[in-house]
């Protein structure tokens, strides 16, 4: 995905162009903007690259076979198809709705690439042409991304908040953006199916919420984790790393010394282990949140015929809170695991959030 915001994480972006301003200053402010776009881009190709090979992978194991368009033949054949037709809803893993030279497109895949292309449109859009008085949808822009800025400079820093907060920006209004975009008329009951004894079952839906596929939010956490290791290595340096997690805290000698030197490296090992873990519990708690709900809202639909109309509205207005609590969930688990290895010893006033 190409930069959400235009130098996303600048402080410069709510003030439009001047006239009049020094050469030097202008030359730096647009090798800034590109620096900016490069580094989205190089995000965008590798997250897109590591979903396209997470759903190679789940492809290739599972074996996704279509589903009919029809349902035909004899009385048997719709006897048989009665099992499924009790055990309908979204299934767990994405539908594969075409594969172009070999290269396999699942529903999820397409919702997420409409929901990058929205952004990047809106976010153009909103800044092309800056004004000192913002307005319309750059005033909402400036407004999101100045109180994301604001929010996270409380809880990671002024320091930190300059090098991240163009990811964790990004993580947070495409998550918000998908979770919202799957609650869309149409997403999940548009598609090929069959016609079976309780009535049309979509078997292939053409849309599907893009964090309802485990590769989506996996794939967010395997990009986070790189990013983890980079940024802990750039602020206190491999030495420091590995401090953070074996080195024992505090001021202790004697035996004393000697037993917190056991433990805290007993517990490093498990630090570890729990690293290791995060981009599982990541993802997971994304996508188990939003899989939960689509079938809630499936079964509030189906539950009483009759009414399929009027019981899932209070299940929407409730999913667009879920959706934006995981957004946030996700953005501030993912800046607190940042804070925690590159917090420095001699600035204990950065992480009093």
């Amino acid at each position: 995905m190409r930069t959400i915001i235009r130098d996303l994480f600048h402080p410069s972006v709510t003030f439009p162009k001047l006239d009049g301003k020094p050469p030097l200053i202008e030359q730096a402010a647009k090798a800034s903007r590109l620096k900016t776009k490069l580094a989205s881009l190089l995000l965008t190709a590798i997250f897109m690259f590591v979903t396209a090979d997470c759903a190679l992978a789940a492809s290739a194991k599972t074996g996704n076979i279509p589903a009919t368009s029809a349902l035909t033949g004899t009385q048997g054949q719709a006897d048989k198809a009665t099992p499924e037709d009790a055990e309908h809803g979204p299934t767990q893993n994405a539908v594969e709705i075409a594969k172009p030279f070999g290269f396999p497109i699942t529903n999820s895949m397409v919702v997420s690439w409409i929901v990058a292309v929205s952004l990047i449109v809106f976010a153009q859009a909103a800044t092309r042409h800056m004004k000192l008085v913002p307005e319309g949808a750059q005033n909402f822009w400036e407004w999101l991304v100045d109180g994301l800025y604001t929010f996270l400079e409380g809880i990671i820093g002024t320091h930190l908040v300059q090098r991240t907060f163009w990811f964790f920006a990004t993580v947070f209004i495409f998550i918000l953006a998908a979770n919202w975009e799957g609650l869309i008329p149409g997403v999940g009951t548009i598609g090929w199916g069959h016609r079976g004894s309780y009535g049309f079952t979509i078997d292939r839906p053409l849309f599907r919420g893009a964090n309802a596929d485990v590769n989506l939010t996996l794939a967010m956490a395997l990009v986070f984790f790189a990013c983890w290791i980079v940024w802990a290595l750039w602020e206190v340096g491999p030495i420091g790393f590995l401090k953070e997690l074996f080195a024992p805290k505090g001021d202790s000698t004697g035996l004393m010394k000697v037993i917190m030197v056991v433990v805290f490296f007993a517990a490093g090992c498990l630090e570890i282990v729990s690293i290791l873990f995060r981009p599982v519990s990541l993802s997971f708690r994304l996508y188990g949140n939003v899989f939960a709900g689509e079938n809630m809202l499936d079964t509030m639909n189906t539950l009483v015929p009759a009414l399929g109309w009027l019981l899932p509205i209070p299940f929407y207005f409730m999913e667009l809170l879920v959706g934006l609590v995981q957004a946030l969930v996700f953005m501030l688990l993912t800046a607190v695991f940042t804070l925690l290895i590159c917090q420095h010893e001699e600035e204990p006033a950065a992480a009093h959030g």
